[in-house]
C-alpha cells in the first residue's frame, strides 16, 4: 500500500510541466495513445518539442510512416499541458480523417469547421467557434478565407498537413500562403509533408518562411548563398537541421512489417446500347452551346457527368432527369439559377469544397462570359434530345460492368481464402446512386444480408437499424461518443467487421476509417486523382494489416481514354502493386506542374478520335516524366536524410526508453488511482480494471473502467481509463492537493519482490527527505521536482535513490520532531543547484537561437550588398557600351546612363550603411528580448518533508 507521500509525488511527477525534447516530456501522450507507437514516431514528436525557442519544425517522413500520429502525439501533449488553442489545417479531403484519428487514437475532442458549421455554431450561441476547448480542423481554402478571424487567436500550435502546398508561400502571388503566413505569424507551427523538395531549392525557402521569417534572409540572399554557382549542400544542411527531420521507410523495417498490394484487372465490353449512350452524351458534353450545361459551370458539370457515365447507367438516368428538369424550368421561365448545381452535387455526395480548387481558375475565366438570349427552338430540340437519351438509358436493365463485379468478388474471395484472410471486400464508387444500385443488385444475386453501405449521410433505414442495435449493445461504454454522425460510422464499421461481407462505399469512406481487417479493395469507379486512389487503398493497406491487399480495377475495352487512364495510374504512379503503392514523392513532384484531374477532364472534353486521345495522353505522360527530376531527388537525399546507422541507433534507444517510461507511468498512475478511489471502486488487479461508483462532482459515469494498455483491445462495455480522462484528471488533482504533514515513513525494502541495488546500502538506516517543486518561467514554463535526502550519518542521497524509495510500500506516522539545520541547508543547496542546471540547459537553446539570428542578419546584409553589386555590374556594362558607341547620339545616351548608375551607386553605398545599422539593431533587439526571457521568474514550494526509515 502506498502512503499520502507516494500519492502526492506520483501526481506531481505525472503532471509537471516539462521542457525540451526528453522522452518524459511526452509521457502523457505516450500513455494515453490507443495505438502501438513506433520509435520513429516518438523520435519525430520529440524533435518537434525539443527547442522551446523554435517557432516550428518540418516533419518530412516518407509516405506511410504515420506523420499524422507524430503530429497527434504533439497535440496530445499540448492538450495535457493545458495549452489548448490548437488547429489543424489540411486539404479538404483529409478533414474527417484527422478528426477520427485524433478522436479514436488519442481521445482528443475535435471540431471540423467550414462556413456552414461555423454559422450553425454561431446561431447556437457559441460566440467564437474557433475557441471551443476543441482541436479545430479546417481546410486550406477555408483557413485562407478566415485569415482575419484566425489572426485574433493566439494559437499554441498550428499543424499544417500536406505542407508542400505552401512551398511558394514566399511569393506575393501565392494568395493562400500569404494569407496563412500573415494570420498565423505569432504561432508555433508543425508542418507535415513527404515531399519537402520537388522542383527547386526555393521551395525549402518558401516552407521556411511559413515557420519563421528569420530562419533565412530574403529570397535573393537564399539564391545567392545556396543556389547560384551550385547548391551549397553542406551549409544548407546545417541550417536545416534545426527545423527539419526526415525518416525513410527502409530505416524502420525492423519495427514496421508491411504487407504487399496485388493488382487484378478485369476487362469488360459494354453492350452496344451502353456504348451508344456513352457516345451520345460525350458528344453532347463537347458541344459549346448547350443549355443543359450552363457556361459558368461547364467545366464542373461536365466533369461530374463524365464521372457518372463511367460509373453506372442508373446514375446517368437520374442526372439526365436533373438536366431535363432544369431545361423545362428554363423554357417555362421558372428556373432558379442558384440551386440546381448544389442539388446535383448533393445528390451524388460530391464534396463541393474539393471541387473548388480544381475548378477555381476555370470559373474565374468564365465569369466574364455574357449571358445569351434563349433560343426556344433550340431549347425544345435539346429537351427532346435529352429525353431520347433518357429513354435509351431506361432500356438498359443491368450494366455489363455489374456482371463483371460478381466475377471480381468471386476471384477476390478466392484470393482471400487462399491467404487465410477474412471474406471481406470494400467496393468504392464515386456515385451515391450507383451505390444504391449495386447494393440492391448484390442483395438479389447471392449476397442477401451480407452488404452494408457507407455514405456521407449514412441515414438509410438499414443503417439506422444497425445503428440503434449498436447503441443498445454499447450503452454506457466509451464507444458511444454522443455524436450521431460519428457513432453511425462506428456502427457501420463494426457491422462490416463482425457480420457483413461487403461494404459499398462512396468517397466518404476513403477518409478517416480503418479497415485493416479487410484485404480486398474494388474500385468500381476509378478516380483520376492518384491521391484519392491512395486514400481508398490506404483504408485497408495500412499499419496493422496482416495480409496482402488485393486491388481490383475494371477495364472498359471499348473506351480508349479509360484504358489510358488506368495505364497511367498503374504504370506511372504504381498505385496497385508492391509494398507501398504510390509515393508522395511522385504525386507531389507533379502537383505544381500538372493538375492531373483537370488535364484528363480536358482530354475527354476535347478529343474525339482514338488518335487524338492517344496523342493527348502521350503529351500528358511526357509532362509527368519531365516534372520528376532525378537531380532534385539526389539533392533531397543529401540535404534531408541521415545515415541509416545513425537512425537505427537513435530509434533503438527511443524504443527501449519508451518501454521503460510507459511501465513507470502505468505503475504510478495505477497505484495513485487505487489510493484515491479505494472507497469508491472495486479493483481487479490482474486485469488493471475497477468498477466505479463515482465520487461527487466528477464528470464520469459509474461502471467498469479498464486502464489503457498497448496491444490490447478493451472490452466493448468498459470505459477506457487514461490520464486525460475526466476521472483520471480528478485522481491526479486529488493527489496533488493532499496535505502531507511531517511524518516518520517506514519504507519496506525486505518485502519488495525485485532488486534495487541503489537502496541496499541504506538498509536499516534513517534520515530526512524532502520534495520541492521548483517553478521556472523561462522560454517556457518549467516545473522540476527536487528531492533532497540526508541520512543521520550525513550521507547525501542522490535523486535516483530518493525516487526508488517510492517504489516500496510504506507506512506513515505523524511526527513532531524538528528538522535538523544541516538538512534545511542541504535543501537550499539542492534547489540552487537545480535552478542553476535548468538555466544552464536553457543557455544551450539561447545560443542556438542567437546563432540563428546572427546567420539571419548576415543573410540580410548579403542581400543588401547584392543590390550594390548588381549596380556595379550594370555600370561596368554601361561603360563598355560607351566605349563601343559609334555616333555622338549613342555616346551621349551612354554617358547619361553612366551618370544615372553612378548616382544610384553613390546612393546605395550611403544607404548600405543605414541598412547594415538597421539589421544589426534588429538582431540586437531580438537577442536582448531573448536574454530577458531566459530567467523571468523562479519560485519553489515544499510538497512534503518526512523522516524516513528503511527496513
Amino acid at each position: 500500500m502506498i502512503s499520502d507521500y507516494h500519492a502526492k509525488y506520483f501526481a506531481y511527477e505525472l503532471t509537471r510541466q516539462r521542457r525540451g525534447g526528453d522522452l518524459d516530456r511526452i509521457s502523457v501522450s505516450l500513455f494515453d495513445a490507443a495505438v502501438d507507437l513506433n520509435p520513429h514516431q516518438i523520435d519525430a514528436a520529440l524533435f518537434a518539442l525539443q527547442n522551446p525557442l523554435s517557432k516550428g519544425v518540418l516533419l518530412a517522413d516518407e509516405v506511410g510512416l504515420g506523420k499524422t500520429i507524430e503530429a497527434a502525439l504533439v497535440l496530445c501533449q499540448y492538450w495535457a499541458e493545458r495549452r489548448r488553442n490548437l488547429i489543424v489545417i489540411c486539404p479538404a479531403a483529409l478533414r474527417k480523417q484527422w478528426a477520427n484519428e485524433l478522436s479514436e487514437k488519442f481521445h482528443l475532442p475535435t471540431q471540423v469547421l467550414d462556413s456552414r458549421t461555423y454559422n450553425i455554431l454561431r446561431k447556437e450561441g457559441i460566440y467564437n467557434p474557433l475557441e471551443q476547448q476543441k482541436i479545430i480542423i479546417m481546410s486550406y481554402h477555408y483557413a485562407a478565407r478566415m485569415a482575419d478571424k484566425l489572426r485574433l487567436t493566439l494559437w499554441d500550435l498550428v499543424v499544417i498537413d500536406e505542407a508542400h502546398k505552401l512551398r511558394n508561400a514566399h511569393r506575393e502571388s501565392h494568395k493562400t500562403g500569404q494569407a496563412l503566413k500573415s494570420a498565423l505569424a505569432g504561432s508555433r507551427k508543425l508542418l507535415l509533408t513527404a515531399t519537402p523538395l520537388q522542383n527547386s531549392l526555393m521551395e525549402l525557402y518558401g516552407l521556411s518562411t511559413i515557420i519563421d521569417e528569420q530562419l533565412f534572409g530574403d529570397a535573393n540572399s537564399f539564391r545567392s548563398q545556396f543556389i547560384r554557382n551550385g547548391p551549397d549542400i553542406t551549409g544548407l544542411r546545417y541550417r536545416l537541421q534545426e527545423f527539419s527531420q526526415r525518416t525513410l521507410r527502409r530505416q524502420v523495417l525492423e519495427y514496421i512489417k508491411y504487407t504487399e498490394r496485388k493488382a487484378l484487372t478485369l476487362p469488360f465490353n459494354p453492350s452496344d446500347e451502353e456504348q451508344q449512350l456513352y457516345d451520345l452524351l460525350s458528344a453532347y458534353l463537347q458541344r459549346p452551346d448547350t443549355y443543359g450545361v450552363p457556361w459558368r459551370q461547364r467545366h464542373l458539370v461536365s466533369l461530374v457527368i463524365r464521372k457518372l457515365l463511367a460509373s453506372s447507367t442508373e446514375a446517368v438516368k437520374e442526372t439526365l432527369k436533373t438536366l431535363l428538369k432544369r431545361l423545362r424550368e428554363l423554357k417555362d421561365e421558372t428556373l432558379q439559377q442558384t440551386d440546381w448545381l448544389d442539388q446535383l452535387l448533393i445528390q451524388e455526395e460530391i464534396d463541393e469544397e474539393w471541387f473548388t480548387e480544381l475548378d477555381d481558375k476555370t470559373d474565374k475565366e468564365e465569369e466574364s462570359e455574357p449571358s445569351k438570349q434563349v433560343d426556344l427552338t433550340q431549347l425544345r430540340g435539346e429537351i427532346a434530345e435529352l429525353e431520347s437519351y433518357l429513354t435509351l438509358a431506361q432500356s438498359i436493365p443491368i450494366d455489363t460492368k455489374t456482371h463483371a463485379l460478381t466475377q471480381a468478388l468471386t476471384q477476390g474471395f478466392e484470393r482471400m481464402s487462399a491467404m487465410g484472410a477474412a471474406r471481406k471486400a470494400v467496393i468504392f464508387t464515386e456515385s451515391r446512386r450507383t451505390q444504391d444500385y449495386l447494393q440492391h443488385y448484390l442483395e438479389q444475386h447471392g449476397y442477401a444480408n451480407k452488404t452494408i453501405s457507407f455514405s456521407g449521410s449514412n441515414n438509410s433505414a438499414a443503417v439506422t437499424g444497425i445503428y440503434q442495435r449498436w447503441l443498445k449493445e454499447h450503452k454506457n461504454s466509451d464507444k458511444v461518443t454522443g455524436s450521431p454522425a460519428v457513432d453511425r460510422r462506428s456502427a457501420i464499421i463494426d457491422h462490416f467487421k463482425n457480420t457483413a461481407e461487403i461494404l459499398i462505399a462512396t468517397e466518404a469512406a476513403a477518409e478517416g476509417i480503418n479497415l485493416q481487417f479487410c484485404s480486398l479493395v474494388i474500385n468500381y469507379d476509378l478516380p483520376w486523382n492518384p491521391q484519392r486512389i491512395e486514400q481508398r487503398i490506404g483504408r485497408c493497406h495500412r499499419y496493422g494489416q496482416k495480409f496482402d491487399v488485393v486491388v481490383i480495377n475494371f477495364l472498359n475495352q471499348r473506351n480508349e481514354a479509360d484504358q489510358r487512364v488506368l495505364e497511367l495510374l498503374t504504370e506511372k504512379f504504381q498505385l496497385f502493386e508492391g509494398l507501398f503503392g504510390a509515393s508522395d514523392e511522385l504525386i507531389g513532384s507533379i502537383e505544381s506542374i500538372v493538375n492531373l484531374e483537370k488535364r484528363i477532364a480536358s482530354i475527354y472534353d476535347s478529343c474525339r478520335t482514338p488518335q487524338e486521345i492517344q496523342a493527348a495522353f502521350d503529351t500528358l505522360q511526357k509532362d509527368l516524366e519531365d516534372s520528376i527530376s532525378e537531380r532534385i531527388k539526389d539533392t533531397e537525399e543529401k540535404l534531408l536524410e541521415n545515415f541509416d546507422e545513425q537512425v537505427h541507433e537513435r530509434l533503438k534507444l527511443q524504443k527501449e526508453q519508451a518501454i521503460t517510461q510507459l511501465d513507470r507511468t502505468q505503475r504510478m498512475f495505477w497505484q495513485l488511482t487505487h489510493f484515491v478511489l479505494h472507497q469508491h471502486a472495486n479493483f481487479n488487479e490482474p486485469n488493471l480494471s475497477f468498477n466505479l461508483k463515482p465520487p461527487i462532482g466528477v464528470a464520469a459515469p459509474s461502471g467498469e473502467y479498464q486502464l489503457i494498455q498497448k496491444n490490447q483491445q478493451n472490452n466493448a462495455n468498459t470505459h477506457t481509463y487514461r490520464l486525460t480522462h475526466p476521472l483520471g484528471e480528478y485522481v491526479l488533482e486529488t493527489g496533488k492537493n493532499l496535505t502531507c504533514a511531517p511524518a516518520l515513513v517506514t519504507f519496506n525494502l525486505t518485502g519488495y519482490l525485485g532488486k534495487i541495488s541503489v537502496l541496499e546500502n541504506l538498509a536499516s538506516k534513517s534520515g530526512w527527505l524532502a520534495l520541492n517543486l521548483l517553478e521556472l518561467d523561462s522560454f517556457e514554463k518549467e516545473e522540476h521536482l527536487v528531492f533532497t535526502g540526508l541520512t543521520d550519518a550525513g550521507e547525501v542521497l542522490d535523486k535516483d535513490a530518493c525516487e526508488r524509495l517510492f517504489n516500496l510500500s510504506a507506512k506513515a506516522k505523524l511526527l513532531d520532531e524538528n528538522t535538523p539545520k544541516i538538512f534545511t541547508q542541504q535543501v537550499t543547496r539542492q534547489l540552487e543547484a537545480a535552478l542553476s542546471k535548468a538555466l544552464e540547459e536553457n543557455t544551450v537553446y539561447f545560443k542556438r537561437e542567437q546563432e540563428k539570428l546572427e546567420a539571419w542578419s548576415e543573410d540580410q546584409l548579403l542581400s543588401a550588398e547584392q543590390i550594390l553589386d548588381n549596380t556595379k555590374l550594370k555600370l561596368r556594362e554601361a561603360k563598355r557600351l560607351a566605349r563601343l558607341a559609334e555616333s555622338i547620339e549613342e555616346q551621349k545616351s551612354a554617358q547619361e546612363e553612366i551618370k544615372k548608375l553612378e548616382r544610384q551607386q553613390r546612393r546605395q553605398r550611403h544607404e548600405l550603411f543605414d541598412v547594415e545599422d538597421a539589421i544589426e539593431d534588429r538582431r540586437d533587439q531580438l537577442i536582448t528580448a531573448l536574454e530577458k526571457r531566459m530567467h523571468q521568474h523562479s519560485s519553489h514550494q515544499e510538497l512534503f518533508k518526512l523522516r524516513f526509515h528503511l527496513i
